[in-house]
């Protein structure tokens, strides 16, 4: 019977001890809590809330991407470094454009589709020296190095350059390429470094097109490596600024619809309220 009483007292005076800390260790926390909520203050270089695990905007040393106030970016989209977005372009979903090395610009009504990747290289990959042939004179016959003289092709800047009311298909790549305006590569293209593609022209789906070519003004190319086709008709040329406007239209409406940072923010707002952050 002593054992008995003697077991009970020790259950009830643990049990009184767990509570007792139980209840110290619950007024500690929300003392601190108190207290941190109290410390935090706002400030005007605080960096705002982001409730994205990826990052849209990446900058890159002193170099910022730049984003027209009408341009729609789709939000899984990376845009890093030396990145210009113009006034009407799209950026659709899963794209990637790398400006770490130099710069990339998509032009007005242009847009690039889902999963492209564009990137530029360092320096000019068309730069070379060639030898153009001078007038034979005499002294050039009897000196045959004397009647060529070398002469330096700069060649295309290493900038990616999108211009104006092109189309880039879905899943193309481009390196260090210019497009002028009023062009249209199709799905799984891939241009390389140096290459060209002149006004008024088409690069069909699945093209490629190797380093230093150059699609003239008005053509159809086709194939691996590409190669020309036929002359665009007057109709097709037409059409082509029409299919970027197209897509500009179409993006505004999902301009519309975008909300940036789905429906989590609502979790975060009541979070924050909770623990009484202002910030």
């Amino acid at each position: 019977m002593a054992t008995t009483l003697a077991r009970i007292a020790r259950q009830s005076l643990s049990t009184a001890t767990n509570l007792s800390l139980n209840r110290h260790f619950v007024t500690e926390a929300a003392a601190a809590s108190t207290a941190s909520s109290k410390s935090i203050t706002p400030s005007v270089d605080r960096v705002k809330w982001d409730y994205r695990g990826q990052r849209q905007i990446i900058p890159l040393g002193q170099w910022l991407p730049k984003v027209a106030v009408d341009a729609y970016v789709a939000p899984n989209v990376v845009l890093a470094g030396q990145v210009t977005v113009y006034d009407g372009a799209s950026v659709w979903n899963g794209a990637v454009l790398r400006g770490d090395l130099n710069k990339i610009t998509v032009g007005f009504s242009s847009n690039v589709q889902e999963r492209c990747v564009v990137h530029a290289a360092w320096n000019s990959p068309t730069a070379s020296v060639r030898r153009s042939a001078a007038r034979m004179t005499a002294s050039s016959i009897s000196h045959p190095g004397i009647g060529y003289r070398k002469k330096e092709n700069k060649g295309l800047p290493a900038e990616t350059s999108i211009e104006r009311y092109v189309t880039i298909g879905a899943y193309s790549l481009l390196r260090s390429c210019t497009i002028e305006p009023e062009c249209i590569i199709g799905q799984h293209s891939i241009l390389m470094e140096g290459s060209l593609v002149e006004t008024h022209s088409i690069l069909e789906a699945g093209s490629v097109l190797p380093p230093g070519r150059r699609i003239p003004t008005g053509e159809l190319w086709a194939g691996n490596p590409a190669r020309f086709v036929r002359t665009l008709t007057h109709e097709e040329i037409l059409e082509i600024p029409k299919l970027a406007v197209a897509i500009n239209d179409l993006s505004k409406t999902h301009f519309s619809e975008f909300l940036p940072y789905s429906t989590v923010y609502l979790e975060v707002e009541k979070l924050k309220k909770k623990l009484g952050i202002s910030v």
